[in-house]
C-alpha cells in the first residue's frame, strides 16, 4: 500500500516526517501477538521492527521478531516509521514499526496489563520503574504469552508459548543533559502458529469462493496429526535424528544494550545506540505439497496404523504430502547506531552512522511425510504408502533444505535535512551510503559440467550426488558491495488549508546471506526500488485529506519455486522484476463532537516483469512458468480501510475498523483467485478510573470465513486447465476465525 500522512503534509515536526499517521500497526487479523504487514504494492516481505532505533532482529529467519519482541507494557511508545526514514536509516525497504522501551522515572510507576479470549488465551505484561535516587532510574518487565491458539493440537499444549524478561539502569548526568542507559533482554519463545495455522483444506468452487470440507471447520479445526515427532536427515552431518516440532520451533535470546543521550545547550544532540545479542532462531513449516485423489487410478498402497499396532489399509478418498522444514540457526549480532543532530531556527540537520554485524550457522532441514484429509473433523492420521517405503518420513533435505554459515556486515553513514525553506515550503531529503559485505559457506555446488547439481534425496554435505562423482562440499562465499539510498519529499503550502506534497525514494541494495541459503547461487545484480509520489492536501478544523499517485518497482528479485508436477517436487530458481502504479487517498475528519472517521482508498496494479522460468521433472515433463504482465500473486488491487470511533462519554470509547481487500490470484498464472473479503474488529474501551481501564475487542465480528493467500502445489496450472476446475478440494491459507478478546490495564 502507498500511502503518505496528514501529518506529512503538514510537516509539524520532524517526528512527524518520520513516521506515519492513522495506522493502528498492532491490529493484526493475521496473528494475535504481532504488528500488522503494511502493503506497498510489493510480495510480502519481513515486517521491518526497532526499538530504542535499532532492528529487533537482523534477519527474521530464522529468528522472527515475534520471538523476543512484543507490544507490551515495557514499550513507552509504538509507531510507524515512513518508508523514507526506513530506506535511510535501515537500508530496508517497507514501513517500519518504531518503539521505545519504557525506562525509569522519578517516583514509583507501575503498569500491568492483562488479555485473554474465549478460545483460552492467557497473555501478561508487567512494568515497574522508577527512580533509585542521586539521578539513577529502573526499570523492570516480564512478558508471559499462553496462547493455545484457536483449535487444539496434540504437538503441544500451546501454539504459542513466549516469555521476556527486561531489565534497564539508566544514570542521569551533567545536569540532566546525558542519560546513559544500560538493559538486559532475555527471551524464550516457541512458535508453533508457524507450522499449526498456515493451512487447511477446503473446497475450491470455482468462482473465487470457497467452502468447508465436510466438517472440517477453517481456523477451529486442527490440520496437524497427533504424533508430534519428526525424522530428520542433519544436512551438516548426514545423521538421522529425532525431535519433537515443539523443540524443534524453540527460539531464546540473551542481549545486552547500551543507550547514550546527550544535548547541548546550542540544540545539538547525540546518541550511541549498542547491542549485543546471542540467540538460537528456529522456525518449523509444514507445507502441502501434492493432494492425491485415491478415487482416480493409482498404484499407492497406503495404511495406517491401528489402536491395536496393527496395519489396515486407509479407506478415506484423500492423501496429503507434507513437507516439513526445519529452520534453525545459531546467531551472534552486534549492531551500533551513532547518531548526531542539530536544531537550527528552521531545520533540523542529522548524520548518522550504523556498523551492523551478522554472524549466523543456519541450516533447513527438510523432511516428507503423507496424511489422511478426514472429513468428519477429527485429527489427521499419518499414513505409509507401504508401495514405495516403510516408514512414515522420505525424501529427507531433497526438496527445500538450505545451508549457510558465516557473516554478514553493514558498514552505513546516513544523513538527513528537514528544512522549513519558508513558511510555505518545506523540505526533507537525505541519502545513505553503506558497505555490505558478505563471507562464509553455502551448498550450491556445481558437477563437472558446470551446472548446480541442486537437491537430492539424503542431500547434506558430504553426500554424493546421483552422478555418483560430484561431492556436496561447502561453496565459499566472499562477496563487498557498495549500498545507497536517497529521498526527498517538498511540500507547498498554497494556502493555510490547501497545498501539494510529493516524495521519491531511491534504494540499491545487494542480496543478503539468506538469499545464498538455496542449492544455488542468487543473482547478485543491484536490486533498486525507486518509489515515487505525488498529489494534493488539505486541512479544516474538521478534516483531514491526502491524495497521491504513486510508483513504486523492484529489480532482481531472488526466488525459488518448488513447482510439483504429479507426485514430484522441483526447486527452479529464479530472477524477476516488479512494478505497482497506485493512487491512494487517506481521510481523517471529526465531523461532530467525540466522533472520528478515518478513511484510507488505495488503488495498485502490481505486475511481473521478466518472470520466466522452466525445470525438467524425471519422466521427461518439462515444466514452464511465464509469468511476465501478470497480476503479483497474494496482492490485492484495491483496498479500503474504514475506521469510525465515538466517545458515548469522557471515559466510554466504542470503534470500528473495516479492512477490505480486494481480489487477489492464489498462483502465478492467474489461473485461481479468491474474492475480496473483510477484515473487521470492534470494540468498546472504558476508562474505569484513573488507575484502571478495561476494553473488550471482537475480531472479525462478521465471521467471515474462507481463504487467502495462495494455493498448495498449484503454481505450474495454467487459466486454461484451471477453466473447467470446480467444486476440488485444495489446501491453503485461510482467515482468522471469530474471536472475543478481553483487555485490562492497571496504572498504579
Amino acid at each position: 500500500m502507498l500511502s503518505a500522512s496528514v501529518a506529512h503534509a503538514q510537516s509539524e515536526n520532524s517526528k512527524s516526517n518520520k513516521e506515519e499517521g492513522n495506522r493502528n500497526v498492532m491490529l493484526n487479523a493475521a496473528s494475535a501477538n504481532g504488528p500488522r504487514e503494511i502493503q506497498i504494492g510489493l510480495p510480502s516481505a519481513d515486517v521491518n521492527v526497532l526499538e530504542n532505533g535499532l532492528p529487533v532482529t537482523y534477519a527474521t529467519n530464522p529468528h522472527s521478531v515475534n520471538s523476543n519482541w512484543r507490544s507490551d507494557a515495557s514499550l513507552s511508545h509504538v509507531g510507524l516509521l515512513k518508508i523514507s526514514e526506513t530506506a535511510i536509516t535501515t537500508g530496508n525497504i517497507g514501513y517500519a514499526v518504531n518503539s521505545f522501551t519504557q525506562l525509569g522515572q522519578k517516583g514509583f510507576h507501575g503498569t500491568l496489563n492483562y488479555k485473554a479470549n474465549h478460545f483460552g488465551l492467557n497473555e501478561f505484561s508487567l512494568n515497574l520503574n522508577g527512580d533509585l535516587g542521586k539521578d539513577w532510574y529502573y526499570s523492570a518487565n516480564m512478558y508471559q504469552d499462553f496462547d493455545p491458539g484457536t483449535f487444539n493440537i496434540k504437538s503441544s499444549i500451546y501454539q504459542d508459548r513466549t516469555q521476556i524478561y527486561k531489565a534497564a539502569l539508566t544514570k542521569q548526568y551533567n545536569e540532566g543533559r546525558g542519560r546513559f542507559t544500560a538493559m538486559y533482554r532475555y527471551s524464550n519463545s516457541h512458535p508453533v502458529y508457524t507450522f499449526a495455522t498456515q493451512s487447511a483444506p477446503f473446497i475450491y468452487v470455482g468462482d473465487g469462493s470457497v467452502k468447508e470440507y465436510g466438517k472440517f471447520a477453517l481456523g477451529t479445526t486442527s490440520y496437524l496429526p497427533t504424533d508430534p515427532n519428526m525424522t530428520y536427515r542433519d544436512m551438516r552431518t548426514g545423521e538421522l535424528k529425532e525431535t519433537s516440532l515443539y523443540d524443534a520451533a524453540e527460539n531464546h535470546s540473551s542481549e545486552i544494550s547500551l543507550m547514550n543521550h546527550y544535548n547541548w545547550d546550542n540544540g545539538l544532540s547525540w546518541k550511541m545506540l549498542m547491542r549485543y545479542d546471542h540467540a538460537r532462531g528456529a522456525m518449523v513449516y509444514q507445507t502441502p505439497m501434492s493432494l492425491i485423489d485415491l478415487k482416480q487410478p493409482h498404484t499407492h498402497n497406503y495404511q495406517q496404523q491401528t489402536l491395536t499396532g496393527a496395519w489396515a489399509p486407509y479407506t478415506g478418498q484423500y492423501v496429503q504430502t507434507r513437507m516439513s522444514c526445519l529452520n534453525s540457526g545459531d546467531i551472534d549480532e552486534f549492531l551500533a547506531t551513532s547518531e548526531l543532530s542539530k536544531r537550527f531556527s528552521n531545520s533540523t540537520l542529522r548524520l548518522g552512522l550504523n556498523e551492523w554485524h551478522y554472524n549466523v550457522d543456519y541450516t533447513s532441514n527438510t523432511t516428507m511425510y503423507d496424511q489422511s484429509v478426514p472429513t468428519d473433523g477429527s485429527y489427521a492420521t499419518r499414513l505409509i504408502d507401504f508401495s514405495q517405503r516403510s516408514n512414515y518420513f522420505y525424501d529427507f533435505n531433497k526438496n527445500a533444505s538450505e545451508y549457510y554459515k558465516g557473516h554478514e556486515n553493514k558498514l552505513a553513514l546516513y544523513f538527513t535535512h528537514d528544512w522549513d525553506i519558508s513558511p510555505k515550503v518545506n523540505l526533507y531529503y537525505g541519502a545513505r551510503l553503506e558497505w555490505q559485505t558478505l563471507k562464509g559457506e553455502n551448498a550450491a555446488v556445481k558437477n563437472a559440467a558446470g551446472n548446480y547439481v541442486g537437491r537430492f534425496a539424503d542431500y547434506h554435505l558430504g553426500a554424493t550426488a546421483p552422478d555418483g562423482v560430484t561431492k556436496i562440499t561447502p561453496t565459499t562465499l566472499d562477496y563487498s558491495w557498495l549500498n545507497y539510498d536517497f529521498s526527498a519529499a517538498l511540500t507547498y503550502k498554497l494556502n493555510p488549508r490547501f497545498g501539494f506534497t510529493g516524495d521519491f525514494t531511491y534504494i540499491v541494495q545487494r542480496p543478503r546471506f539468506e538469499n545464498f541459503s538455496p542449492a544455488t547461487l542468487p543473482n547478485t545484480n543491484k536490486i533498486s526500488v525507486p518509489l515515487g509520489r505525488g498529489g494534493i492536501y488539505y486541512n479544516n478544523d474538521w478534516m483531514s485529506l491526502t491524495s497521491l499517485f504513486s510508483y513504486i518497482s523492484k529489480t532482481n528479485n531472488n526466488s525459488t519455486l518448488n513447482l510439483q508436477h504429479g507426485a514430484e517436487i522441483m526447486a527452479a530458481p529464479l530472477t524477476y522484476d516488479i512494478q505497482t502504479w497506485g493512487w491512494t487517498t487517506d481521510v481523517m475528519t471529526h465531523p461532530v463532537k467525540g466522533l472520528d472517521i478515518h478513511f484510507l482508498f488505495t488503488y495498485q496494479k502490481p505486475t511481473y516483469k521478466k518472470y520466466e522460468t522452466s525445470i525438467k521433472f524425471s519422466d521427461g515433463y518439462v515444466g514452464k512458468i511465464n509469468a511476465t504482465g501478470n497480476i503479483v500473486a497474494e496482492v490485492p488491487q484495491y483496498i479500503i480501510e474504514f475506521d469510525p470511533s465515538y466517545m458515548i462519554t469522557k471515559d466510554i470509547k466504542v470503534w470500528t475498523s473495516f479492512r477490505y481487500f480486494g481480489k487477489t490470484y492464489a498462483n502465478i498464472n492467474e489461473a485461481y483467485y479468491f474474492n475480496g473479503r473483510w477484515e473487521t474488529f470492534g470494540g468498546v474501551n472504558w476508562q474505569a478510573n484513573k488507575r484502571l481501564s478495561l476494553g473488550c475487542t471482537v475480531v472479525n465480528f462478521l465471521n467471515q470465513t474462507g481463504a487467502k493467500g495462495s494455493i498448495a502445489g498449484a503454481e505450474l496450472i495454467t487459466k486454461q486447465e484451471a477453466a473447467g476446475i470446480k467444486n476440488v478440494l485444495m489446501t491453503g491459507s485461510y482467515l482468522r476465525p471469530f474471536t472475543v478478546e478481553f483487555t485490562a490495564t492497571l496504572k498504579i
